[in-house]
C-alpha cells in the first residue's frame, strides 16, 4: 500500500495520513517535514534537496502515506503511489479546521508563534479556489483527473478510521 493524501490546508490530511498509518502500518512523510528549512517559518528548502528527500523516503519504504498540498511532489510521489486520495471538503470545512488545528511543533517553536501565523494562513487558504499556482484547487483538480491508477476524492472529511 503507498498513498499520497493531497488538498487544501486544513482538508485533514494530517488527519487522515496519521490514520492510514497506524491502521495498515505504513510509514508517513507529511511534506512539510521536507519543504521547508527546520527550525523556521516559511523558509523553504532547495528544490532539489526537497526532491532528494522525497525519493529517499519513497525508495527507503515498501509501504508508506505521504501527504501534502505541494501539487509537484504530490505528482512526484503519486508515480508510485497504489491509491491517490484528493481531500476536497470546501472551503468553510478548511478555515474551520485551521482555527481547531492543535500546535504543531515541528512546525513552530511555539503555540503563540503558530497562532500568530493564523491570519496569513487563513487568507492563504481561502484564495485556493483562485489561485493558480502548483498548490491551488486548479492543480489539485488537474492531478487527480489525470492520474491514471486508483483515485478517491472525499468531499466530506474522512472518517479517524479510514477503509
Amino acid at each position: 500500500m503507498r498513498v499520497v493524501v493531497f488538498g487544501n490546508s486544513g482538508a485533514g490530511k494530517s488527519t487522515h495520513a496519521r490514520a492510514l498509518s497506524v491502521q495498515h502500518g505504513l510509514a508517513h512523510l507529511d511534506l512539510d517535514a521536507i519543504v521547508w528549512e527546520p527550525g523556521k517559518i516559511a523558509v523553504p528548502r532547495a528544490p532539489q534537496a526537497v526532491h532528494d528527500s522525497l525519493d529517499a523516503f519513497l525508495a527507503a519504504n515498501m509501504r508508506w502515506v505521504v501527504e501534502g498540498c505541494y501539487g509537484e511532489l504530490v505528482e512526484r510521489a503519486a508515480r508510485s503511489c497504489t491509491e491517490l486520495v484528493f481531500l476536497n471538503p470546501g472551503l468553510a470545512a478548511c478555515l474551520a479546521h485551521n482555527r481547531r488545528r492543535p500546535w504543531e511543533p515541528h512546525k513552530y517553536a511555539s503555540p503563540q508563534q503558530q497562532d500568530s501565523m493564523l491570519d496569513a494562513l487563513q487568507a492563504w487558504v481561502a484564495a485556493y479556489y483562485t489561485r493558480e499556482d502548483d498548490w491551488s484547487y486548479r492543480a489539485h483538480r488537474r492531478l487527480f483527473e489525470l492520474h491514471a491508477g486508483c483515485k478517491t476524492e472525499y468531499t466530506a472529511l474522512p472518517s479517524a478510521e479510514p477503509a
